[in-house]
């Protein structure tokens, strides 16, 4: 994953006006808890006019993709509300989901606004992003909510 076109994607959608909370991994690095990742997530508001934002943003770093343009609500509030893009450079691989499972959608999120390298974000609060990780079956997200919990003194 290219750092510096994270950053670029980052400004295109807040430029935008894009309806995202990012969550994951680099959700967790903007509230200071590192980790690897190869993949940006995105939780995106599933309506016309938010997911429009969306592939504005995206053609601003990757302006010579025509796939972008085969990102649509329909896919985002359909029956499998997640879609990965991958940049046709292979600089990024980004996640863009509608809900998880009937746990979390968009408008379950709290999210707050945070500067990250001086880009304004919105990102899932650390509690947030705990809850999301804490009781899945995947090792990780449970080694994320523990990192998460650890750093913020959390007694959960």
């Amino acid at each position: 994953m290219d750092f510096e076109k994270v950053l670029v994607l980052l400004r295109a959608l807040h430029d935008e006006g894009v309806e995202y909370v990012l969550i994951g991994a680099l959700g967790m690095t903007v509230h200071g808890v590192v980790r690897a990742t190869q993949a940006v997530d995105l939780f995106v508001r599933p309506e016309a006019d938010s997911i429009a934002r969306l592939r504005r943003a995206l053609y601003r770093v990757f302006p010579e993709d025509l796939t972008i343009n085969e990102i649509t609500v329909e896919d985002l509030a359909g029956e499998y509300p997640a879609i990965r893009y991958n940049s046709p450079d292979g600089s990024l691989s980004l996640d863009f989901l509608a809900r998880l499972g009937k746990a979390f959608s968009y408008d379950d999120l709290d999210f707050e606004m945070k500067t990250y390298e001086g880009i304004p974000v919105r990102v899932a609060t650390a509690r947030m992003l705990f809850d999301m990780k804490k009781d899945t079956l995947r090792l990780q997200d449970r080694a994320d909510a523990e990192a998460l919990k650890q750093r913020f003194n959390w007694g959960d």
